[in-house]
């Protein structure tokens, strides 16, 4: 039995909709982030898309001291605070401290706990004591299984607004591979699941100083995951995904989304009878 979770008017698990989590991987500016979200809400709307919208305000689990990370908190929760008010769609950002938990969870509708970070205790209780929903996001060096050790964290402080998120496994060096067998796993903890498909096609580290990746198999991937049973797609996405300012490797093209969300909607639809 999954655990559904409202979200705003979106409720991701049980027998509902197949939900769209998307947006850029790091805010680079005011105006193109909300230019991209407006996009993806009519989008949204127009397909009648149950979406969540996504941004990082900070991307602090950087390779390099190069790369670029983003506006910064106080300005970042500005922007989505704008977003959430001027489009009235739900939004979710990562933090990366306990300090940063209590300021986040007065503006956004999810909190995310980055995959990095998703043993760090102390974090995780924090963003569970928030009252927010939290989606955890499964690090990369953990076996499914062991993520039940972390949901009881969260758990402990009397919040069951849980969602899971899978995002690659480590496949030796700057690789990652997605097992969807994962997402069985993880569903049997009684939370809804999300495949990242665009972090599973990720290369850590591959180009050096930063990561580098493929974003021409994350709609393979996400195809493969809706069949599997996943209750949420993960995706980041770009106008122009050669000159994003992170992750520009994996994001899909905006222009491609409407397609494969028609795609990943009939397969759903076929799954869930």
């Amino acid at each position: 039995m999954i655990n559904a979770v409202k979200i705003g008017r979106v409720i991701v698990g049980g027998n509902n909709p197949l939900v769209l989590i998307a947006g850029p991987c790091v805010i680079e500016g005011r105006a193109a982030c909300l230019s991209l979200a407006g996009r993806l809400v009519s989008l949204a709307r127009k397909e009648k898309i149950p979406f969540i919208f996504k941004a990082s305000y900070d991307k602090a689990n950087r390779s390099s001291i190069r790369s670029y990370r983003g506006l910064g908190m106080a300005k970042g929760l500005e922007i989505l605070a704008e977003i959430k008010e001027k489009y009235g769609v739900p939004v979710l950002t990562d933090v990366h401290s306990v300090a940063e938990v209590g300021p986040v969870s007065r503006v956004v509708d999810v909190i995310q706990i980055p995959a990095f970070l998703c043993r760090q205790t102390d974090l995780v209780v924090a963003a569970g004591e928030s009252g927010r929903p939290v989606n955890l996001k499964k690090g990369q060096f953990l076996a499914p299984w062991d993520v039940r050790h972390i949901i009881e964290k969260i758990v402990s402080t009397g919040n069951r607004k849980i969602l899971i998120t899978e995002r690659g496994t480590s496949f030796g060096y700057n690789n990652l591979v997605a097992d969807m067998r994962s997402l069985l796993v993880l569903k049997e903890m009684g939370y809804p699941v999300v495949f990242d498909a665009t972090h599973s096609v990720q290369k850590p580290g591959g180009a050096g100083f930063r990561s580098s990746g493929d974003g021409r198999w994350a709609p393979a991937l996400a195809r493969a995951a809706v069949a599997t049973g996943c209750d949420a797609v993960f995706l980041e996405t770009h106008v122009n995904p050669e000159k994003a300012l992170s992750d520009a490797d994996n994001a899909v093209p905006l222009s491609g989304l409407s397609g494969l969300w028609k795609t990943l909607r009939k397969i759903d639809n076929e799954v869930s009878g």
